[in-house]
Formats: structure tokens, sequence, C-alpha cells
């Protein structure tokens, strides 16, 4: 966690804490943008993008939400937008009109092993505006409204899109 007094010497423009900041947040942000963009240069890209963003919004930066927080929505912006450029985020209204984390080989749930290389590869089996949303929602844990607001839809939209991934996580 990002303490206070690094965020405030950030804020009065010290290049070496804003580097402290880059050093103990990188690879949740890169494993974020990985996850929702699913390539690893474009993950560098997004997270580079992120903390370009970053850099520029902390003078506004209130504190009001833990800096994590308000890092992880910049992350997910930014990759929003990059899937867009790339034209791979599709288009989730019309969709909805037609009808923390490190890598692990297993761990246990309840009765139930989880393999996270499956996982993973299953997350990256789906179309992007698919494992976006499941990732936003499930691991982040963003609420449907929040994430339709971040790419631009409906939360009924959102909703639809994240029913639809499920399912096919299942099959």
């Amino acid at each position: 966690m990002v303490s206070r007094e690094l965020i405030v010497a950030c804020r009065r423009g010290d290049p070496e804490a804003f580097e402290e900041v880059v050093r103990a947040t990188y690879r949740q942000a890169y494993t974020q943008a990985f996850r929702l963009v699913g390539d690893r240069q474009d993950a560098e890209d997004v997270t580079q993008e992120a903390y370009l963003r970053v850099f520029r919004g902390l003078p506004g930066f209130r504190g009001d939400a833990q800096f994590e927080t308000w890092l992880y929505r910049i992350v997910a912006n930014a990759a929003m937008n990059h899937l867009r450029r790339r034209g791979r985020f599709g288009d989730l209204s019309a969709d909805a009109e037609d009808d923390r984390l490190e890598p692990a080989s297993a761990q246990q749930l309840g009765d139930q092993t989880v393999d996270r290389e499956a996982i993973s590869a299953a997350l990256q089996a789906l179309p992007d505006s698919m494992r976006s949303v499941v990732v936003l929602k499930d691991v982040y844990g963003l609420s449907c409204a929040e994430i339709g607001e971040m790419v631009g839809a409906s939360e009924g939209a959102v909703k639809v899109r994240l029913h639809r991934a499920r399912k096919q996580l299942l099959s």
C-alpha cells in the first residue's frame, strides 16, 4: 500500500517519490492491464499510459479513496480505451439489445481446487469485451454500473455481457 506521505511527496513534484510509487504498484497495474487486454506488449503500453495519467492527475488526487483503487480505475480506463482504439472491444450496447493476484498453480477454495492456469487460459479464450467485464467485476470488484460507466454502456448491457461470459466459461 502506498503511504499518504509518498503521495504528498509526489504531489510536490518529487520524481524519486513517483518512481517509488511506480515500483510499489507496477506489478499489480501490469497484471490488471494484461488481464484486460490479453497481450503482453499491449499491457505494457496500457500500463505506461496509465502511469502517465497518474502523473498528470496526481495534483487532483484528493485521497478520498485509496491510491491503489484510483490507480486500478485509471488502468481499467486506459485498457478500455486501448481496446476501443484497436477495434477489439465491440459494442456492449448492441449485445444487450440482441437478447489482487499472483500466479500460482492451484489454490484450495472450500471443497474445490482452482487451477489458476486453467482459469487464465479460459479468460484468454473469451472475446476482449467479455473478458474485460469478467475481470473488472470478479477480480477487481467493480459494480456493473461502474463498469458500464467505464465502457460507455448501460448497466443492463454489462449484466448481459457478464452473464454470457460466465456461461461461456462454464461450458
